[in-house]
């Protein structure tokens, strides 16, 4: 599978749980958030926190309708006018493939995406094959090559921003099926820079926040947290395994 430049043609039916409630990707038309100029190419992140699948109430949104480096991903009322909610899958593959674009570290593919066939053998390393997902601000289904991702390595509290994609693991995003599972279809969203594999660092809401606020906060990273000590972060975002859009 080809992960570089591979644009929504098998996507992510990913399943994001945010606080007590689930936060998904859908198509456009289903949730009823992205442009009808942005077509089926586009997907919808929001919280069942805010919504449910059929009429989230708040999805990922680049504020201000930024479309520059370092503008923040925040939480807004959809509306299917608005074209800072208009994000498509830009790469979506296997960590292993990313690791193979030169896009996620050595240490990183063998916790996430260590198989025999690259690393000779990983009994006792690798934490399996795990997928991996770029997600691009594509307003009007015009792609800007900016796609969700963090400035710096992922830390406690790094912003969520808009950064360059195809770059980096820090605009890569793995399904962590391996660490735990929040339900039976729900694992944490961790970042490709992230090498803390205890307690890696996932997308998060912050705790203290409404996507009413203002000024709106800036999704963010933070440890995911509920498995190494029993604890849960429950406004962590979460994600389930993918499958095929129409």
């Amino acid at each position: 599978m080809s992960v570089k430049g591979k644009v929504l043609a098998v996507a992510a039916t990913l399943t994001l749980v945010g606080g007590t409630g689930v936060a998904a990707l859908a198509t456009a038309g289903a949730a009823n958030a992205a442009t009808p100029s942005c077509g089926y190419n586009c997907i919808d992140v929001f919280s069942h926190q805010f919504g449910d699948f059929a009429d989230p109430a708040f999805v990922v949104d680049s504020y201000k309708q930024g479309d520059v480096a370092g503008t923040p991903i925040i939480l807004f009322r959809t509306s299917n006018a608005d074209p800072a909610e208009d994000f498509t899958v830009d790469d979506e593959g296997l960590t292993s493939e990313f690791y193979a674009a030169s896009l996620v570290s050595a240490e990183v593919a063998i916790h996430w995406g260590c198989t025999d066939a690259v690393f000779g053998s990983c009994s006792g390393t690798g934490q399996g094959d795990y997928e991996a997902y770029e997600f691009m601000y594509s307003p009007y289904g015009v792609q800007t090559g900016l796609c969700t991702g963090v400035a710096a390595t992922a830390v406690a509290g790094e912003h969520v921003t808009l950064q360059p994609c195809g770059v980096s693991g820090k605009t890569v995003w793995i399904t962590d099926s391996a660490t735990g599972e929040l339900t039976a279809f729900a694992e944490p969203l961790v970042n490709g820079s992230d090498t803390n594999f205890n307690d890696p660092f996932g997308l998060t809401y912050p705790s203290s926040s409404y996507p009413t606020d203002q000024p709106r906060p800036s999704l963010y990273t933070t440890n995911v947290l509920g498995f190494s000590d029993g604890e849960i972060n429950t406004n962590q975002l979460w994600s389930a395994d993918g499958g095929v859009l129409p």
